[in-house]
């Protein structure tokens, strides 16, 4: 297992606009990847844990919404580690748009 990668995104929905952001987009994620993928989550108080399933691969990620802020932290297995800045670069790019 690599380093995950951990970030923050600024928000001005509130918790409960937030969770209704991601309950909404999380079906996204699996069609945003190039021959599909499986995705499951379940919330834990304020916090939303997430696995992506893909090509032989599995993703576990959390985001913890805050009243400001998304707390997003991604485990990548070593395997897709080796793409662990480009995937930033796209969560980094992309995840704001979902709280806008």
């Amino acid at each position: 297992m690599s380093a995950p990668i951990s970030l923050d995104i600024p928000h001005q929905l509130g918790k409960e606009g937030v969770r209704q952001r991601l309950d909404g987009g999380i079906g996204k994620i699996g069609r945003m990847i190039p021959g599909g993928a499986t995705v499951e989550h379940r919330w834990d108080g304020d916090t939303m844990h997430f696995t992506v399933g893909a090509m032989g691969q599995s993703i576990g990620a959390e985001a913890t919404v805050y009243e400001d802020k998304v707390h997003a932290v991604v485990n990548l297995p070593a395997f897709l580690s080796l793409f662990s800045s480009q995937l930033e670069a796209v969560i980094r790019s992309e995840a704001p748009k979902l709280l806008k």
